[in-house]
């Protein structure tokens, strides 16, 4: 018993540890400046009469 809770505690401590750091990399990247431009045109796609 006491491998899975071992085993429970590596997986939540690193779990947690590994989505904090794939929503600040995902912040980063919506944020970085040279990725306004194609950000302002992707929001203009639904406005679009194609």
């Amino acid at each position: 018993m006491e491998t899975y809770t071992t085993l429970a505690a590596f997986a939540q401590t690193w779990g947690l540890l590994y989505f904090v750091v794939l929503f600040a990399a995902v912040v980063v990247y919506a944020l970085w400046p040279s990725n306004k431009e194609r950000f302002d045109e992707a929001s203009q796609i639904p406005l679009r009469k194609d």
